[in-house]
């Protein structure tokens, strides 16, 4: 298999890149749609000639690489075959549309699978890995050119436009699932191009607050703003709901609290829950009841009931509950802002300082298993730290602050 450039007629027009095979002394050619100039090509390394002023020659040389990974693939199935063969076959299997499933074409048909079976989360998270990926490749590829030199030099093109590592991780695991699922449907060979790129989650900054803040925000008088009003309750029934996630309480319907407890089904991981409506809790219910009156939401957060609208409008809830909460945090001057993932954390770091078992505590949270809830408990306080360390120290005899030990007795 050689690559070549066949010039162009017009002088200073771009050439067209083409396959030579020969096989027992049979030459075919492949025509592809790839152009380039005399001087992108280096005809001694069959390569493009990279540019940094041209980002796309290095995704053209993505596309031969894929190319003659696929050629070198049909080749082994042929020989595999063992009833011998001619080059006429391997071309002609090339060009068959089957072998060159492409990849942004594979995820939007996954999307609409996505969409179709209610996964709207799934769909979304999807749908953002694919415009990102799409703005990367400027066009799309067949699932061949996904080489371990594509998905790093993606990896790379990602970190240095500033973007989070774990945000990067994330499209990384995306378009792993994504790839695995073209290899299950014998779209392409696996080839483990992931091998080398970051597919963890990097632990993140603490987003839990103390009881202290918990009961300032309980207490504030917000009788003048029913938005923010609403917020601090929304944020106050996660809390006393043992961390139920914001969108748990945008779904929850009337139908969900029956005899004084409220059963409900975790959106991330399906796992039903049962939790009591404490008196706190139904204060709550009971303040919001008039606005959510014609709904059949416990809160007034969706109005549809159809599955892509109520998802669209607890998108648009979502955000603005966020706002409203990072105008709680300047109202409390906390350093750092609230948000929706504040109140589930605090109640875990709140059960955690508490003695409660990590096994209970990530029963009540509904986390499938208990590795997830270490995560979420990881970042201890300096304070609970340095406060075990001198009841350690104490213990030992060794002089320590009376106030202080005073103190961390008490807590």
């Amino acid at each position: 298999m050689k690559v070549k450039l066949r010039p162009s007629t017009v002088p200073g027009q771009a050439g067209t890149l083409y396959y030579r095979l020969t096989h027992r002394r049979q030459v075919r050619q492949i025509t592809t749609h790839l152009h380039l100039l005399p001087e992108e090509w280096n005809d001694i390394g069959q390569c493009v000639v990279p540019s940094a002023k041209n980002p796309a020659l290095c995704l053209m040389q993505h596309k031969i690489d894929g190319d003659m990974e696929l050629l070198l693939r049909i080749i082994r199935e042929l020989k595999s075959e063992g009833s011998g063969f001619v080059v006429e076959d391997i071309v002609a299997r090339f060009r068959s549309s089957a072998s060159h499933a492409s990849v942004l074409a594979f995820m939007r048909t996954q999307i609409e699978l996505l969409t179709e079976s209610n996964r709207l989360g799934t769909a979304r998270n999807y749908r953002k890995t694919s415009c990102s990926f799409a703005a990367y490749l400027g066009a799309d590829v067949p699932f061949t050119a996904m080489t371990e030199q594509l998905i790093n030099d993606y990896n790379t093109y990602l970190l240095r436009r500033g973007i989070l590592r774990n945000t990067v991780s994330f499209y990384m695991r995306i378009l792993r699932s994504v790839y695995n699922k073209a290899v299950r449907q014998r779209l392409v060979e696996q080839a483990f191009p992931f091998r080398e790129v970051y597919t963890g989650i990097d632990r993140t900054r603490k987003r839990a607050v103390d009881e202290q803040v918990i009961s300032r925000l309980a207490r504030y008088d917000l009788e003048y703003s029913e938005p923010l009003k609403l917020a601090r309750d929304l944020f106050m029934f996660s809390f006393y709901a043992r961390g139920m996630a914001f969108v748990d309480m945008a779904y929850l319907r009337k139908t969900d609290v029956q005899a004084g407890m409220i059963r409900y089904v975790r959106h991330k991981t399906g796992q039903q829950l049962f939790i009591r409506v404490e008196p706190c809790m139904q204060k709550i219910i009971d303040s919001h009841a008039a606005a959510a009156q014609d709904i059949p939401y416990l809160f007034p957060i969706l109005k549809a009931e159809g599955a892509g609208e109520a998802y669209a409008q607890y998108e648009m809830s979502l955000n603005y509950y966020n706002r409203q909460l990072k105008k709680l945090s300047l109202l409390l001057g906390l350093p750092e802002r609230l948000s929706s993932y504040t109140s589930r954390h605090s109640w875990a770091t709140a059960a955690r300082n508490h003695d409660v078992p990590v096994s209970v505590i990530s029963a009540g949270m509904g986390h499938a298993s208990e590795g997830v809830t270490r995560i979420y408990l990881a970042m201890l306080e300096n304070s609970v730290i340095d406060n075990a360390n001198r009841r350690i120290m104490a213990a030992l005899g060794v002089t320590v602050s009376a106030r202080e030990t005073a103190r961390s007795g008490r807590e």
